[in-house]
């Protein structure tokens, strides 16, 4: 009996029966009919829009995490320049080639200027300074991570106990050390180089095209690149 039949004896059944049978005999019908061309195109172009509009986001992420390392290595190098600066106030008096402290107990000295309270010890090394470097910043970047010999600045003997067994004399006298104000020249992040750091000495603008090589008094990157505020890196 055929689906015809049937929906001409059961009146209002028989449009159902003949929907299903057609479903069950071409049940692959959907499924061959496939994709069309058109509709191929389109999936890959909204598939390449979507990976286009990702790449810019990944290179900004992976330029701004260089350029945090590069704030990071220039306040760790310039915060080394500081603490060095603070430690020859009060050392070694204009034109000394020798290595004795002339720093007294009371912080002061023939360097000028009273002392730091954050800087607990004086350079003991005056070899280091050059004749041109009157403001006694380091002579270069090396110097910071060579470290130098330094001295405790104004000891006071009561601070160390009047009543020790040790005599006046020997509580005086301290033991070299050598202080070290850098572990290592960091790498800058946008060259990938370590020797690639802009110096600057306290004796040239902030437009200087070279280093004059009398002391370091800033450093800043070797990168003429532009960072993602529209800045130079080489100004920061």
């Amino acid at each position: 009996m055929s689906s015809k039949q049937l929906k001409l004896r059961v009146a209002g059944k028989g449009f159902w029966i003949e929907t299903i049978q057609s479903k069950i005999r071409n049940p692959k019908s959907e499924i061959q009919k496939g994709f069309t061309l058109f509709e191929l195109i389109v999936t890959l172009s909204v598939l390449a829009i979507l990976v286009m509009g990702t790449i810019p986001i990944a290179q900004n992420a992976v330029k701004r995490q260089r350029e945090i390392r590069l704030r990071e290595s220039l306040r760790m190098m310039r915060n080394a320049i500081d603490e060095f600066k603070r430690d020859t106030i009060g050392a070694c008096p204009q034109g000394a080639i020798t290595t004795n402290n002339p720093v007294p107990n009371s912080g002061g000295g023939a360097g000028g200027g009273a002392a730091d309270p954050r800087s607990r010890v004086v350079i003991d090394d005056c070899k280091i300074f050059d004749t041109e470097n009157l403001d006694r910043y380091p002579p270069s970047l090396d110097v910071l991570v060579d470290g130098v010999r330094v001295r405790a600045r104004g000891l006071n003997i009561q601070q160390r106990g009047v009543f020790d067994d040790k005599n006046a004399t020997e509580i005086n006298e301290e033991k070299e050390i050598t202080k070290v104000y850098l572990r290592e020249i960091p790498i800058d992040p946008m060259t990938g180089k370590k020797d690639t750091w802009q110096l600057r000495s306290s004796y040239q603008t902030a437009d200087a095209s070279s280093w004059d090589e009398v002391n370091v008094f800033d450093v800043r990157s070797g990168s003429d690149e532009e960072a993602l505020n529209g800045e130079k890196y080489s100004d920061w």
